[in-house]
């Protein structure tokens, strides 16, 4: 409705404000030019999809992997889902070598999820914890807050080696 009143005012359909001139105009255009910044603002968060660029939060040796296929859901990955990553940094001594083809959890997702409570959590960075084939951690440490939807996901393992949950 305000967009498209908005419009017709823009093009000088609007009768009312026709006398005002040029201030109605810039004020007209100040407030589409603030909700626009408003919308880009609420939906720059997304879904982790494929290429998306991950921070791991484990000292399996990865620094960084690369999302190549989140393994449920059309749109991608959000917090406890699981994907195919590709290894993109890595510590020279780790147990995970770049290029390798690994699978993680999603552990913390910038895009906000809401919880029963009526609350919603996000955060600031996407970050994954590697996992092996039987879905057991291979790093022996989880740094960071990590959330405790994970438990519904069936991580809890996880959740037991992380110094926070948030």
């Amino acid at each position: 409705m305000a967009a498209s009143f908005v419009s017709k005012c823009s093009r000088g359909d609007c009768s009312l404000l026709r006398g005002l001139g040029t201030n109605v105009s810039n004020l007209l255009s100040t407030a589409t030019q603030m909700t626009w910044s408003n919308f880009l603002s609420q939906h720059r968060r997304t879904f982790i999809q494929m290429r998306t660029v991950l921070k791991v939060v484990d000292n399996s040796g990865a620094k960084k992997v690369m999302c190549i296929q989140p393994l449920k859901g059309k749109k991608g990955a959000r917090l406890g889902d699981t994907i195919i990553a590709s290894v993109k940094e890595a510590a020279p001594n780790g147990k995970v070598k770049k290029g390798a083809v690994v699978r993680g959890v999603v552990v913390r997702a910038a895009m906000q999820r809401g919880r029963c409570d009526g609350s919603e959590v996000k955060f600031d960075d996407n970050a994954v914890v590697i996992i092996d084939k039987q879905g057991q951690p291979v790093g022996s440490r989880v740094f960071g807050p990590v959330p405790h939807e994970l438990r519904k996901k069936k991580h809890v393992k996880i959740l037991a080696l992380a110094e926070h949950i948030a």
